[in-house]
């Protein structure tokens, strides 16, 4: 391993004296490139720095304790078993850090919302965690754009997608994916009984034109009238488009933006998205067939979370993780949910990669 560390650390410093490279600072794409890579080996990096020095510190307690006067052993024994217990929870955290990257963590994401079960209720509550995820996205410093909403017969939504971009987007929302429950006294029920109604979320890393081949000849597109509230061009102008990609069936479709030409871009880009998680997942199970059925993996069919407002209770089922306090997780304080989330599958990756425990593939990543 720590060869492995080594050669990480030399690549950071290269990196960093690319940043100061001024062939690297006058080529916009080259500079990002090296910055990217930079960035995400740094945490690995200032890491293996602290545990290397913690290895000094202990390699010099324990000379003390074996050759040194009576203070420095007295000293040693004071300080050897917090150095010892330093170097485990440094190893442990430089294993988890070596995992194989997902490729897609840093990539963008288009997230769907859709009302399941429960008719009305399950709307309203669609479109309150749609304002959770949004909230989040604040919190998070990240870009929310409602690209396409359908609403419901009595407010909520049908169906809503948004276009999420920033630092690490899919690495914080890829275990959303699932299906939502929701139990609760809607507020249309006279004799306050408990209803239970389900939402799905799909959150999918957004394509670029290298990771998925589009025929243009396999595209129909149609254009319409954008419907809702908004501007002056709402149902005045053939603004939004439709996609039916004909091979696959699928259909998207964007309002957003008054320009055809921007609302097509859009379209394009969920298109992608969605090609590029069906083949994603081709490759998933052909891997292993088993896993999805053995860890949990967020699929839509699978139940992954339930709310519980009348117990003021968030259990996300895959992970055996209760919390309370729903008002604050609604208002997007879901911090310590998806943490929580990533720390277990990344649990689950280390078995793999250590031969115990666990089906799913380390080389998905964390």
């Amino acid at each position: 391993m720590i060869d492995k560390l080594e050669e990480v650390e030399r690549r950071f410093e290269r990196l960093t004296a690319d940043l100061s490279n001024p062939d690297v600072l006058a080529d916009s794409a080259k500079l990002q490139k090296v910055s990217k890579e930079r960035a995400a080996l740094e945490k690995l990096v200032e890491t293996f720095r602290t545990y290397r020095k913690v290895l000094g510190d202990l390699a010099e307690v324990e000379a003390w304790l074996d050759g040194g006067d009576a203070d420095e052993k007295a000293y040693a024994r004071e300080a050897l078993p917090g150095l010892k217990q330093q170097r485990e929870e440094f190893e442990q955290e430089l294993k988890i850090l070596l995992l194989p990257k997902d490729p897609n963590d840093e990539k963008d994401v288009i997230l769907e919302i859709r009302a399941g079960a429960g008719g009305d209720e399950a709307g309203l509550f669609a479109e309150e965690v749609m304002q959770m995820y949004l909230r989040y996205a604040t919190r998070r410093g990240w870009k929310a754009d409602i690209v396409d909403m359908s609403p419901g017969s009595v407010g909520g939504v049908k169906d809503v997608t948004i276009t999420l971009s920033g630092a690490a987007v899919f690495s914080n929302m890829k275990y959303e994916s699932g299906v939502h429950r929701v139990q609760r006294v809607p507020a249309t029920e006279t004799q306050g009984r408990i209803h239970t109604s389900t939402i799905t979320v799909s959150v999918m890393p957004e394509a670029e034109d290298v990771d998925v081949q589009i025929n243009p000849a396999d595209i129909e597109m149609q254009v319409m009238r954008s419907t809702g509230s908004g501007g002056q061009s709402v149902n005045t102008t053939d603004s939004a488009v439709r996609l039916i990609h004909k091979p696959s069936g699928i259909v998207v479709k964007c309002q957003q933006e008054k320009s055809q030409t921007k609302n097509r871009a859009q379209a394009m880009r969920m298109l992608r998205a969605k090609l590029y998680e069906i083949e994603q997942e081709r490759i998933r199970s052909e891997r292993d067939s088993m896993r999805r059925g053995q860890v949990g993996t967020g699929d839509r069919s699978e139940k992954i979370r339930t709310y519980n407002f009348p117990q003021d209770r968030l259990t996300d089922h895959r992970i055996s993780l209760t919390v309370h306090n729903l008002p604050g997780i609604m208002a997007g304080g879901i911090d310590d949910v998806i943490t929580a989330c990533r720390t277990h599958y990344q649990a689950e990756a280390l078995k793999q990669q250590t031969g115990g425990g666990s089906n799913r593939s380390a080389s998905e990543g964390p």
